[in-house]
């Protein structure tokens, strides 16, 4: 499983290359779009940043997925958000407020599905690890 150095070098560089190409390259992944997404340290109470694929979309509403790569721990931005949900997201279009709700029971076996039979990446990283991996929907804040 990825160590926090390398999911943090990752994050550098991918945003590097954004920068550098004057975000002409960057925002997509493995054929999916790409979202920074900025939750507020749950320790630090400081603004954290981190590069996320979005496997699905429907309208407005974003799902993000907390795998890191099927490890047995939940990635810090999940933490970070599940302290506290509202979060500001930036894509290409832009950045917006959102509001983050960590999917349950048939609904994110419904989204969890559809995801994973287009990614089979994220199948696999599931079938790493014990634990459930979440799923977050990214919602416009009201």
């Amino acid at each position: 499983m990825p160590s926090d150095f390398a999911m943090k070098t990752m994050n550098t560089v991918h945003r590097s290359l954004m920068k550098v190409s004057g975000g002409r390259i960057g925002w997509t992944a493995g054929k999916m779009p790409v979202l920074e997404l900025i939750t507020t340290g749950r320790k630090s109470g400081q603004p954290r940043a981190t590069m996320l694929t979005t496997p699905w979309q429907d309208g407005d509403s974003i799902a993000i997925v907390a795998s890191r790569g099927g490890d047995d721990r939940h990635p810090a931005w999940f933490l970070n958000l599940r302290e506290n949900p509202s979060v500001s997201v930036r894509t290409e279009a832009g950045t917006k407020k959102m509001n983050a709700r960590i999917l349950e029971g048939d609904e994110r076996a419904t989204v969890w599905d559809e995801l994973s039979s287009k990614y089979q990446n994220y199948a696999g990283y599931q079938r790493k690890t014990e634990r459930e991996i979440p799923v977050v929907l990214l919602e416009p804040s009201a």
